[in-house]
Formats: structure tokens, sequence, C-alpha cells
């Protein structure tokens, strides 16, 4: 008989953080203001502060915006701070930018918030292979987060994964 298999990682310190777990549900959208504009390249503040009246925030209920205007056109701060004004009641999040920095700024939240105790003095696997959008902007931010506590960064699955860090 040979010797038994023994799942060494299940019986390890050795806790997995998988960024997919902390992706919150809602439809990411991009609001592109270029239509609002004056031939898609001038702001009119009268015409523009008369969309803004008119539309029918509420659609935007539970939505993660991006704001941004996919023309060349010199936008204003005030602006896409008006919009915001009027998403902010609606919207979980509004941003100015493309997708992906929208989702930057998601987990940025998310990481900001992160409880890190559970994690002090520990080794820890950073799960990569995400089946959701996670930027990987949300890696870094999470590695930052916890190398002040962690006793050793891991990037990967169990099986196969990079050595980051290791406290000395």
């Amino acid at each position: 008989m040979g010797k038994e298999i023994i799942n060494r990682v299940a019986l390890s310190k050795l806790m997995v953080v998988d960024l997919e777990d902390y992706y919150p549900e809602g439809e990411r959208i991009i609001f592109d203001i270029k239509d609002w504009l004056y031939e898609g390249f001038v702001l009119r503040e009268k015409d523009f502060r008369q969309l803004v009246t008119d539309y029918n925030w509420s659609k935007h209920e539970n939505q993660f915006v991006a704001l941004t205007c996919s023309t060349d056109a010199i936008i204003p701060a005030w602006a896409y701070m008006l919009l915001t004004i009027e998403l902010q009641p609606y919207a979980r999040k509004v941003n100015v930018g493309d997708l992906e920095s929208l989702e930057t700024s998601i987990y940025q939240d998310i990481i900001n918030g992160l409880d890190v105790e559970p994690y002090h003095d520990k080794p820890l696997i950073i799960k990569g292979c995400a089946h959701k959008p996670v930027p990987s902007n949300a890696y870094i931010m999470l590695t930052s987060k916890l190398k002040p506590v962690a006793k050793s960064i891991m990037y990967g699955e169990a099986c196969s994964s990079v050595p980051l860090f290791k406290r000395k």
C-alpha cells in the first residue's frame, strides 16, 4: 500500500483573497454627452442645462455610471459636476472616464473599506484568473492594503502561485 495523500494546502493557514467575491452586481453604463453638445463639440451652457432639466434621471436607478464625451470637445468640470448632482439620487456610483476607470473606482471604495484584521500575520494568496471584470489596479490596491499586515503574499492559485512578498 502507498502512502495516504495529504492535502497540505487545505491544512495550511494559507488564506485566499478573491476580488471576485467583492464584485458588486449592477449594470455598468457609459453616459456619453456628445449628443448634448452643439455639433458634438461645443457645450452651450443654456442648452446643456435645459437638457439636464428635461432628462429622466431615474432610469439610472442602481446603475454604475461612467460619464464621458467621445468627441474631442473640451468639457468644463462643472458640466460633469452638474450631471453628477442629478445622477446622485439614483446611481450607485458616478465617475468620469471609461468602464475600466469606473470599475477601478468601485474597487477602490471596496478595498478602502476592507477589514484587514482577518489577514493579520497570515500567508495570503491573491487569486487571479477572474471571470468578472476585475481591473488590474484592484490587484495593486489590494496588495498595498494587505502588505502591512500579511505574513506573505502570493498571486495565483495554491497549486501554482507566484511569491510576491514575505515579511522578514
